[in-house]
């Protein structure tokens, strides 16, 4: 009975430890007699004692390598230090598992000769603006090179590129002086716009004076205009007023009966009187010049008498 106890305990045990469960994203490649039998996915599996062992465990999640800086060369003859990272995914466990010893080293090695080619036909100015295209031909490259191990590069990214102490300080003296010839150049733009915006502001206030001092003048000439106006018609009144009084009085000595001789005398007091005013020559008609004749003969002959 004890006996039969321990060889199902020992039955037991043996089951359990060639029970395998393959969690997710991973895979098993499984050898028997040493040759490869299966690839066990996601899942239980059984496998047969002493005959059968698992020979890898393979990830298949997308892995990060960091690789160390690699001495690279430029076709200026420029020697700098580029560090990469690569992104790649394990497509086929057993290509991976037989197809190189040592996957991680075999892409490293791979990584800095790429590298190299591809600096080597680039330029300083080239490599240190061209990130983007580097990383494209070295994805390109390497995903071919590492298909035959069932690795797939996603994507390669140059980390650093270091090039060398006299290069970066005379890079620095470079961006210094960029940047003082772009500072010169927007005090000046600065300075332009100002001297603009003040001449065209001393410019409208000129207008502007120029627009009050014609508008002054123009209020000032209407001014001129209206008072000599008003000076004219005031005198008009006054004149039409004085021959309109005249007019009236020798309308009344005509009515009071008065002979010709009186009025001739009112109208050469009327004629007086316009002569005592602004005006510079009197027109006297040719009758009243006869007239004028005979009152001075009969003045003589009664002075005679």
């Amino acid at each position: 009975m004890g006996i039969a106890v321990i060889i199902l305990i020992i039955i037991l045990l043996l089951l359990a430890r060639n029970i395998r469960i393959v969690p997710q994203a991973q895979a098993m490649v499984v050898e028997r007699l040493g040759g490869y039998r299966a690839t066990w996915n996601v899942g239980l599996h059984f496998k047969v004692p002493i005959l059968d062992r698992v020979a890898k465990k393979v990830i298949l999640k997308e892995q990060v390598v960091d690789f160390p800086p690699q001495p690279v060369i430029t076709k200026d003859n420029v020697t700098m230090q580029i560090d990469t990272v690569v992104f790649f995914q394990i497509t086929d466990p057993k290509l991976y598992t037989y197809g190189v010893e040592n996957p991680i080293m075999a892409i490293e090695n791979l990584t800095a000769t790429t590298l190299r080619n591809i600096i080597g036909d680039l330029e300083l100015d080239e490599t240190l603006t061209s990130r983007e295209t580097i990383n494209t031909k070295m994805r390109a490259s390497l995903d071919v090179a590492t298909d035959p191990w069932g690795i797939k590069v996603n994507r390669v990214e140059l980390k650093n590129i270091i090039p060398p102490a006299a290069i970066q300080e005379a890079m620095e003296k470079q961006m210094k002086a960029e940047r003082e010839r772009r500072e010169t150049i927007l005090v000046a733009e600065g300075e332009k716009k100002s001297a603009i915006l003040v001449a065209e502001g001393k410019k409208e206030a000129m207008i502007l004076d120029a627009q009050a001092a014609k508008e002054s003048a123009i209020l000032k000439a209407e001014a001129e205009k209206e008072k000599m106006i008003r000076e004219a018609e005031g005198e008009a009144a006054a004149i039409l007023k004085v021959q309109q009084a005249n007019a009236d009085g020798i309308r009344f000595l005509k009515e009071a009966g008065a002979d010709e001789r009186v009025l001739t005398l009112k109208s050469f007091e009327a004629m007086a009187k316009i002569a005592d005013g602004q005006a510079t020559k009197i027109i006297i008609p040719s009758e009243m010049q006869n007239l004028a004749g005979s009152i001075k003969a009969a003045v003589e002959v009664a002075k005679e008498a």
